[in-house]
């Protein structure tokens, strides 16, 4: 069934991606930060309505994890508000809302992944921010709400793993966190699963969405070397106590995608994952 799809905030990395993998199979209308104010509920109500699309898929995020901390207002302006707005809006026109959240919901202090029903426990204001978002997406009935993590790849790849790429390549000097473990998300890899579960009316709710396994921040790094064809390439191994951070983020924030699982999605590993997006890259 082709679907129309309003994607906001598709300029960023995970919106871009978001649109040219569905542009082939529905029809999609991608707003940028410059088209729609996801802050403004009346540039909100007036898009959707006059849109009215069936799926609403939400990619615009405040990331600065430290920036929260001095700026909360803006933090939570795109990471709650918007939410709630966008919830009310496909509440009223019956349309399905996707939201994306983050691992940073969670304290970090337990040794394994972490699934849906494990109780959040944010840390910082950038994470605070991004829970309540959860809760106010979750208010229209057609809901999903797919936590994601460390995200790389695309065209606007700007993440730290898109960062360590770069720097292996050029031959500087990369740190990494050898005592904070995550699993990644390849944004192609979240943008398919999103597809598959919209496209097949999976159960609504709430999904992690990351590739399969985990890893610290250096073992991840050393992978990037190696397939790079740079085993020998420096690598500065850093402690999260060390690092000057502003906010907290969880040391072990490992997800687990059980319940994208059990919707029949499995997602491939953070090593497979980050192997196609190596060769993609040249």
């Amino acid at each position: 069934m082709r679907l129309l799809v309003l994607i906001v905030g598709a300029g960023g990395q995970l919106g871009q991606v978001m649109a040219e993998r569905l542009a082939p199979r529905h029809e999609v209308v991608a707003l940028a930060r410059d088209a729609l104010d996801v802050t403004s509920a009346e540039a909100i109500r007036t898009t959707v309505t006059d849109i009215c699309p069936d799926v609403i898929v939400n990619c615009s995020a405040y990331t600065n994890v430290d920036g929260a901390e001095t700026d909360p207002l803006q933090a939570f302006s795109v990471n709650s508000w918007a939410p709630r707005l966008l919830a009310r809006a496909a509440s009223a026109i019956d349309a399905t809302l996707v939201h994306y959240s983050t691992d940073f919901v969670f304290d970090g202090t337990t040794d394994r992944p972490y699934g849906e029903d494990d109780v959040p426990n944010p840390r910082g204001t950038y994470a605070m921010s991004k829970l309540l978002g959860e809760w106010f997406a979750e208010e229209t009935p057609r809901h999903y709400v797919l936590r994601v993590e460390s995200l790389f790849g695309g065209s606007r790849a700007k993440s730290s793993i898109d960062w360590m790429l770069n720097g292996l390549r050029s031959g500087t000097a990369v740190r990494a966190f050898v005592d904070r473990s995550v699993s990644p998300s390849y944004v192609v890899d979240v943008a398919e699963a999103t597809a598959w579960l919209v496209e097949r009316s999976a159960p609504f709710g709430l999904y992690h969405c990351v590739n399969s396994g985990w890893t610290t921040w250096a073992e991840l790094a050393r992978e990037l070397a190696r397939l790079t064809g740079r085993p020998d390439a420096p690598i500065e191994e850093v402690r999260m106590a060390n690092a000057g951070l502003v906010a907290r983020r969880p040391q072990f924030a490992a997800l687990s995608n059980e319940r994208l699982l059990s919707a029949g999605v499995t997602m491939p590993t953070w090593q497979e994952a980050l192997a196609r997006y190596v060769a993609a890259t040249g």
